[in-house]
């Protein structure tokens, strides 16, 4: 009995322990989360982000070897502090403002301490880092911009803060992302997947191997190499152009949608954002509040259009019935309404179509609207028709790219004047500055550009965009979908001519290329700003669109030169540099370019802030650099007409670097 009493008991006892152990197991038990486990150190290797070439396979971007130092707080040992800072290049201070960052963050997690150590600093560390428990160094690959170009189109890579980390757990402390530019569009196309490493250390802290034979771990996956539609040679072209300028140039290809070049002016050497000097610098060019050489004015300055937004009158006035192209105006240098006067320069009249264009008169342009706008009873319908057409070029709002930044602009409508005015109580006469591109409207150059690819192209668009291959990705099928106007196509051809006799014999016959039928349309419009609370008027910007050639365009572009008095002045000159460099790679005028580099606009930024008056009259005297800054321009001119646009060549002169 007493044999069977304690077979029983062992048997009760044996199924209680395997009871318990099966709901600890399966019911009770929980994950083991490595993350958490102070007993194992987690060492992550850095994928090797993806390069960037441009359209001809010139390296834009790549990677250079990058050294971290990095420790856990809570394993950190008393340490020769004096020494540790020395070594380091950085003051005391320092070292406890980071020490407390990171033990606050996390103290048994690991964390950046210093970023980027060069190659000689990391020498120098490497030898005495035994000397500093706690602290280990990490390598990674750092940025290497292989131009000096195209700042605000490359961008940069900066530190995650907490927001970035609160809101993707993929990024830790010391982690790099995209800041800015399309190291931010495309961070998770470049940026590949980190690998990890778990390692096992004994109750001394010291490392014992790989946990669990190596089961967690994982090998970093690389960044994919992408190819941007930026043409590098005409990206330099339109910066060289642009020296001593404020503005912005953006050329687009009209059949694709593909970006030639997004020039932004003044800019700056994208290698200044790499390295232990990236705060510093960044600072600066950030703190710079004239020049403002982070501002990319190519997308994100809202301009008044000026006339280049005349040719929309046009269009929707044939789409719409009021206007044919024989209807003839007639301009007494201006065009007078309501007690008032929008003043014109000196040309024939009275003029129809074509020559309303050419000549750029306002007081056609300004009948054309008003017939738009009252062709029903209600203004406020024609307001909104006239509207309409003019969004569907893709004005007035985001055009929905993969640019990091951008800005929507600013296209009326009748609830714009609803507000401003009360219902039913305005007419066409209250916002006629809209016919001349003024008034209430407002555009970026990217938007300029876009509209002018759609009029080369009779009628559609392509949403344009920065990217053109993704190694093992596809691209987005809106990028290579037409988005259509609600112009009908036959009404184009018109407006075509009327901007190719602008080259002919209108307000661009000075800046036309021999060889090349151009089309485009010179702008001037009016500047304000408010100076001490008082709105002042400063000297007129400069704009100017084009594409060429006439038929079958390769290229549209926008020119936007900030107080460069008016269109021909410089943005015509420098528009159609800008195209013969594209299509013929050579300067037949090489007169046009001596003026734009030889000139300056630099007197006219500082005149807000020094009190000279500004020099709104067409005639003003113009500044020239100095002999040595010419030659310096000359001499980068030069390098740059060295440089073979050839894939082939540029091919082999990569392998050659590499």
């Amino acid at each position: 009995m007493r044999r069977f009493l304690l077979a029983v008991t062992i048997g009760l006892v044996g199924l209680i322990f395997v009871g318990r152990l099966f709901y600890l197991q399966v019911y009770g038990g929980h994950v083991h989360d490595i993350f958490s486990d102070n007993a194992l150190r987690k060492v992550y290797d850095y994928p090797k982000r993806g390069f960037v070439f441009d359209r001809n396979g010139e390296l834009l971007v790549s990677n250079q070897p990058s050294y971290d130092v990095m420790f856990i707080p809570r394993e950190v040992k008393p340490l020769d502090t004096l020494e540790f800072c020395r070594l380091l290049k950085i003051e005391k201070e320092d070292f406890i403002r980071m020490f407390d960052k990171a033990y606050h963050y996390s103290s048994w997690l690991p964390s950046v301490f210093i970023p980027n150590l060069s190659k000689e600093d990391y020498a120098s560390l490497q030898e005495k880092m035994r000397k500093f428990e706690g602290f280990y160094i990490q390598k990674r690959s750092l940025r290497h911009y292989e131009t000096t170009i195209g700042a605000n189109v490359l961008g940069d890579i900066g530190e995650v803060n907490d927001a970035i980390i609160a809101k993707d757990p993929y990024y830790k402390m010391g982690d790099m992302i995209g800041k800015q530019g399309i190291e931010t569009s495309y961070e998770k196309i470049l940026r590949g997947v980190k690998g990890l490493k778990v390692i096992q250390k004994d109750r001394f802290n010291r490392d014992l191997g790989p946990y669990k034979d190596g089961m967690f771990d994982t090998l970093p996956k690389p960044g994919s190499d992408i190819t941007i539609t930026i043409d590098a040679h005409l990206q330099a072209y339109g910066e060289l152009l642009m020296q001593n300028k404020h503005g912005g140039i953006v050329a687009i290809e009209p059949s694709t949608g593909e970006i030639l070049a997004m020039v932004s002016t003044p800019t700056y050497n994208p290698n200044l954002l790499v390295g232990r000097q990236r705060s510093a610098n960044f600072s600066k060019l950030y703190n710079d509040s004239i020049n403002k050489p982070l501002y990319d004015r190519g997308l994100q300055a809202m301009y008044p259009p000026g006339s280049p937004f005349k040719i929309m009158s046009a269009l929707i006035g044939l789409q719409e019935g009021v206007v044919t192209t024989e209807d003839r105006f007639s301009c007494n240098m201006g065009y007078s309404y309501g007690g008032r006067k929008m003043g014109c320069h000196s040309h024939p009249s009275p003029l129809a179509m074509n020559g309303g264009i050419y000549n750029s008169c306002n007081a056609y342009f300004a009948n054309v609207y008003r017939r738009i706008i009252d062709k029903t009873k209600d203004p406020a319908v024609g307001m909104d028709i006239w509207s309409n057409h003019i969004k569907s070029f893709g004005l007035g709002d985001y055009l929905n790219n993969d640019l990091s930044v951008g800005q929507p602009g600013k296209i009326p409508s009748s609830k714009t004047y609803d507000q401003l005015y009360g219902k039913n109580r305005w007419g066409s006469t209250f916002n006629i500055s809209n016919a001349i591109g003024q008034g209430e409207v407002l555009t970026t150059p990217i938007q300029l550009a876009n509209m002018a690819a759609a009029i080369s192209n009779r009628g559609y668009y392509y949403t344009p965009h920065i990217i053109k291959h993704i190694e093992g990705h596809t691209i987005d099928s809106k990028y290579v979908t037409p988005n259509h106007t609600t112009i009908n196509k036959e009404h184009f051809e018109p407006i075509v001519q009327g901007m190719f006799d602008v080259y002919n014999h209108g307000t661009a016959a000075a800046v036309q290329v021999k060889g090349i039928e151009i089309c485009g349309k010179t702008g001037t419009a009016e500047n304000f700003v408010k100076v001490n609370g008082q709105r002042m008027q400063l000297t007129d910007h400069s704009i100017f669109v084009a594409f060429a050639p006439k038929d079958n365009p390769k290229i549209a572009l926008a020119v936007f030169v900030e107080n460069g008095y008016f269109g021909a002045r410089f943005a015509g000159k420098i528009a159609s540099l800008m195209i013969e460099k594209y299509l013929n790679d050579t300067i037949t005028r090489v007169d046009l370019e001596d003026w734009i580099l030889k000139h300056t606009l630099e007197h006219e930024y500082k005149k807000p802030y020094s009190g000279q008056p500004f020099g709104i009259n067409r005639n003003s005297t113009l500044e020239v650099v100095g002999e040595a800054e010419y030659k310096e321009l000359k001499d980068l001119l030069n390098q740059l007409n060295s440089k073979s646009r050839n894939p082939e060549d540029i091919k082999k002169n990569r392998g050659a670097n590499l």
